[in-house]
């Protein structure tokens, strides 16, 4: 009997899943594995995507189970618990999805060289991950990525795509020892936003199909408009791959005003993967010098984290951050450029900030907006500032959204609590701004 292992990584679904369906298809049983890292956990894994990482895990085993299978896990460091378990069941190949951090290039390296001469292969899959493979799209100039969106997003919307996959009907599993499922504690120290979403495919489907109902058509119009939640809330999903990228490409009607705004940002995503696939180094280094200098003050940085600078937009975004574990992209870019470019704060900051709270947050499509936001990235307008003075009365015109969030604010009337100065606001109820803007 040929066994393979299907290592799941950032891939947690069984629909539309090339590691596990060729898995699958190359053998008579096959191993569904999930390694917990110790080198990330606890201490690396932020809580929320603990949290989240925790139910996804737990729904994938359960679809698993329902195929006949279940979710193997193993604690320790990912290339010897596989290659123990090679040994263990005779495997012939591991298979995983191709990614494209450092982190999970330096983890394919390990598999290759503890797997190496034990007959046991290491496959890797593309377009799992992402809808495209970052490999492929590439520009007519020869080099390895787009420095450019609109050019990519030609490219990309003309791309021909495989056709999602279905998932396994059955699995065979071979009788091998797995360890209990984490729980969220076991991932991460510290408790997770009380608004954490729920993790796992079962929970990312009925919210796909709940958007592509109806609430998609709208997205064109909406999607900025802070007051109205118009976004499809499917981050995380993609993140952790609960959800394929392919198959939201595949279902969404490009036609349509809707549907081609929100492939749009699908692309981003794809755009920026390929960007951080040949400069992984842009995770922590800037793409390009930045317009401004960097200030260093320790004090603003720690109002912008406690949504204390005195622009309501700005901070009703940050204590939602930390509420929800969650941004509308909107609001991601008005705080990102607020401290990048109003504050002129150094990005890593804020960007290790978000990826601490953010459950979407992954180092590609948090690292490279944020160095967009900051003007260090491929924004073809680097010097661009937000005011969000402007942003607030464009986004937010009723101020239902900063009201959601400042109770402190909730009594002024309208867009009157964007500026709540003229209200003459005692600072001890409501703290005075870190700078004028101006509008003020």
């Amino acid at each position: 009997m040929t066994t393979s292992i299907a290592l799941f990584t950032r891939d947690l679904r069984l629909t539309d899943n090339p590691v596990l369906t060729t898995a699958h298809r190359e053998s008579d049983a096959v191993v569904p594995l999930f390694v917990v890292d110790d080198r990330i956990v606890p201490d690396r894994c932020p809580p929320n995507r603990a949290a989240f990482l925790a139910t996804a895990l737990a729904e994938l085993d359960e679809r698993l189970r329902g195929i006949g299978g279940r979710l193997v896990v193993r604690h320790g460091d990912v290339a010897e618990q596989v290659a123990r378990l090679a040994d263990e069941t005779g495997a012939g190949a591991v298979h995983l999805a191709e990614d494209v951090s450092a982190f999970a290039a330096r983890r394919v390296r390990a598999l290759r060289e503890r797997l190496d001469g034990t007959g046991c292969a290491v496959v890797t899959h593309s377009a799992v991950v992402t809808a495209a493979d970052p490999a492929v799209l590439t520009p007519a100039t020869g080099r390895d990525h787009y420095a450019v969106f609109t050019p990519y997003f030609r490219r990309w919307v003309d791309a021909h795509q495989r056709r999602p996959l279905g998932s396994p009907r059955s699995l065979p599993v071979p009788d091998v020892r797995g360890e209990a499922l984490p729980a969220a504690a076991d991932l991460a120290a510290g408790e997770a936003s009380p608004n954490c979403p729920r993790g796992g495919e079962i929970s990312g489907r009925v919210l796909l199909s709940k958007w592509l109902a109806g609430p998609i058509d709208d997205y064109a119009e909406r999607n900025d408009a802070l007051d109205a939640d118009a976004t499809s809330h499917l981050s995380p999903y993609l993140h952790f791959g609960c959800l394929s990228p392919v198959e939201i490409v595949h279902r969404t009607d490009l036609s349509t005003d809707g549907g081609h705004a929100f492939a749009r940002q699908l692309a981003w995503r794809d755009f920026h993967h390929q960007l951080l696939a040949a400069r992984p180094d842009t995770a922590w280094t800037s793409y390009r010098t930045g317009p401004f200098a960097v200030r260093d003050d320790p004090e603003a940085v720690t109002a912008w984290k406690e949504g204390r600078t005195g622009y309501p937009i700005v901070d009703a975004a940050m204590r939602q951050l930390v509420t929800d574990g969650w941004l509308p992209g909107r609001a991601r870019l008005i705080t990102a450029s607020f401290f990048a470019k109003s504050l002129r704060l150094d990005w890593r900051v804020g960007a290790a900030h978000f990826l601490h709270w953010l459950v979407d947050a992954d180092v590609a499509n948090n690292q490279l907006n944020w160095q967009w936001a900051a003007g260090t990235g491929t924004d073809t307008r680097p010097n661009r500032t937000l005011n969000p003075l402007r942003q607030a009365d464009r986004y937010d015109p009723d101020g239902t959204y900063v009201r959601t969030w400042l109770p402190e604010l909730a009594d002024l009337d309208g867009a009157t609590i964007h500026r709540p100065w003229r209200a003459d606001i005692p600072h001890s109820v409501y703290p005075p701004p870190l700078l004028d803007v101006p509008g003020m």
